[in-house]
């Protein structure tokens, strides 16, 4: 899931609809509500969140920082116009990149992946036997051929590998898939699509790679 903080509805709403259909959760956020709030979520619910765009808003340093306080996840903040002040104000306040608008959210996802790369060591994929999962928003292959899955399939099976050996719960899947404040979809839903992805992870590689135990959640062993 991604985080936009924006005063301007319009704005964080295109970046949501740009978002949604590469298959990705977001939500937008005035920055008062933001710094509301950043200081009463849980753990879990902060490392539901892939990545924070920080657009034209008040205090974006200051934003910066409380982020960093809890979170590791990808800050892109989003500029309208270029100040080398503001630009070095934000990198040094925690930002790992300042962007100039306008900027396509491809390039947005492309840019969240080359730092979770330089953070986490990743080449770009996750291997698991046969099977490689991209985090570019390409299709999983097994055995080099396209295994293709709807959206919110593919994005259950890249948070499992992204959180691989680490059991996760029903609602942290939900809140990375269908974004932390959807109210409209059921909780629920995250076991129908669970039970599908293995079915067809089974029958492509010969085992089922997701483990479950009831009440715990479910895992991708390493």
């Amino acid at each position: 899931m991604y985080i936009i903080i924006d005063d301007r509805d319009m704005v964080s709403g295109g970046y949501a609809v740009g978002l949604d259909r590469e298959g990705v959760s977001s939500a937008g956020i005035e920055a008062a509500e933001f710094r509301e709030w950043i200081g009463k979520t849980s753990d879990a619910d902060m490392h539901a969140v892939e990545a924070f765009l920080i657009g034209d808003c008040g205090e974006r340093e200051v934003l910066s920082r409380m982020i960093r306080e809890r979170s590791n996840a990808p800050v892109l903040c989003l500029n309208e116009r270029h100040s080398l002040d503001d630009t070095l104000g934000l990198f040094a306040a925690g930002a790992d990149d300042v962007v100039r608008k306008p900027v396509h959210v491809r390039e947005i996802l492309a840019r969240v992946g080359a730092i979770n790369r330089r953070v986490h060591g990743r080449k770009g994929l996750v291997a698991l036997g046969s099977l490689e999962v991209y985090f570019d928003g390409r299709e999983p292959e097994i055995d080099g051929e396209p295994f293709p899955l709807p959206r919110r399939e593919r994005r259950i099976l890249e948070f499992l590998l992204q959180c691989r050996g680490r059991r996760v719960t029903k609602a942290q899947i939900f809140s990375a898939v269908y974004g932390l404040f959807d109210e409209n979809v059921d909780e629920n839903v995250v076991e129908s699509h669970i039970s599908k992805l293995r079915k067809k992870l089974k029958r492509r590689l010969g085992f089922d790679p997701i483990d479950s135990k009831r009440f715990l959640g479910y895992c991708i062993e390493k």
